[in-house]
């Protein structure tokens, strides 16, 4: 009898174990961040981003079917070329399962198509093209945070009705610009607005005064600033120094997030309306996220962050819930899962994996109207994720056809 009992006890042993290695093949889960660590985006994503799945992943108890969670990073310095690169090698020689992160469209775009070719999830928070979730989408991408469609409804749709039926674009030179002008176009032109032209600029631009000078001469109520980053700051502060905002043209920061408002000052950047998918000061639950990560940063964080966050806590939720990290199983459950979250409250993802969730109208309060450090912005309104986002069956993907 005890032998049987020894040999019963062992067959079980043997049987969890084979279990665990077909839950996961390499006996953990690895997730990577990939993103600007170094250029115009450092502070929109960065190391930050990296903090914030960290967080995700601590917080999650550090394993999902009793597998270690791994996490890499890497810096991809807004170059396709670069990310593809780090993300093959992640996938065919590190046993990487899934990227998130990915700021710069461009990039996102390419990691995406790779990824869709290797049967690998990706999460998208930095980036913005809605090309993501539309022609170019992908049965294992998501995109999570926002996209250009989000922020032109949001900025777009509120300077529209504040008068502002004239526009002139500085865009910055790649698939992200391209996408926000577009959209932002769009839904002014549906209001009964005009655009006159648009002047485009290399990512990383430290001089736009010909640029500038082009938009002004527009004539235009409003220069929509289709960039982001450090390029958005710096073209604020050079349209100061021409008087531009002075002589009545209102400037549109069309993706400007907290982040930039801290690094460009209150000063230079009160009155300014934009769109995040998050405020770390909106409610408790963000608050509670917010002070933590900073005893983490030193800094509050953004919608790229937190969207990192949830991003990153969904998918090892997706895997509990697939009982696997094999791809097709993560991403239908990524699919069916609601998101219910401090970042997004009762979150949907399409078919064509775009998260649906609230945005939020804000404006950037006058210096001394702030009651504490970071608490720069006033709530103008909730913008429900069903206006704020493009239906996913009209979205061009043809995954939801």
């Amino acid at each position: 009898m005890r032998m049987n009992l020894v040999t019963s006890l062992a067959f079980l042993l043997a049987g969890s174990t084979a279990a665990l290695a077909q839950s996961a093949s390499d006996g953990k889960v690895k997730i990577g961040v990939l993103n600007d660590q170094s250029g115009v985006y450092a502070d929109f994503g960065g190391k930050s981003s990296v903090e914030a799945a960290k967080m995700a992943i601590e917080d999650f108890g550090g394993k999902v079917l009793d597998l270690p969670v791994e996490l890499v990073d890497a810096d991809h310095q807004n170059k396709a070329d670069i990310a593809s690169n780090i993300a093959r090698q992640w996938y065919d020689t590190e046993q990487v399962d899934a990227i998130m992160e990915l700021t710069t469209s461009s990039v996102a775009l390419a990691v995406q198509a790779l990824s869709k070719e290797k049967k690998k999830i990706n999460i998208v928070t930095g980036a913005a093209t809605t090309e993501l979730t539309g022609k170019q989408c992908s049965p294992y991408g998501f995109h999570w945070a926002y996209d250009t469609h989000a922020l032109a409804v949001g900025t777009g749709g509120a300077l529209v009705k504040q008068g502002g039926d004239s526009w002139f674009f500085l865009t910055a030179d790649y698939a992200f610009g391209y996408s926000l002008e577009e959209q932002t176009s769009a839904f002014v032109k549906s209001a009964g607005g005009t655009v006159s032209g648009a002047v485009r600029h290399p990512l990383a631009t430290n001089d736009f005064s010909s640029f500038l000078l082009q938009a002004q001469s527009s004539g235009a109520k409003v220069i929509g600033l289709a960039n982001a980053g450090l390029d958005t700051s710096n073209a604020i502060k050079q349209a100061a120094e021409f008087g531009i905002t002075a002589g009545g043209q209102n400037l549109a920061a069309l993706l400007f997030t907290l982040a930039e408002v801290h690094g460009l000052g209150v000063e230079a950047a009160q009155g300014l309306t934009l769109t995040e998918g998050y405020y770390w000061n909106l409610d408790d639950q963000s608050r509670e996220f917010g002070k933590r990560f900073f005893e983490r940063t030193g800094r509050m964080p953004n919608m790229v962050h937190a969207g990192t966050y949830s991003s990153v806590l969904q998918y090892l939720k997706a895997i509990e819930k697939a009982g696997t990290d094999e791809t097709e199983a993560v991403a239908k459950a990524l699919h069916e899962m609601p998101v219910d979250d401090f970042f997004a409250r009762n979150g949907t993802v399409g078919a064509n994996g775009r998260m649906i969730h609230d945005m939020y109208l804000l404006q950037v309060k006058k210096p001394g109207e702030s009651d504490e450090p970071w608490d720069y912005f006033n709530v103008l309104s909730t913008i429900p994720g069903k206006e704020a986002y493009i239906d996913p069956a009209k979205s061009g993907c043809d995954l939801v056809k």
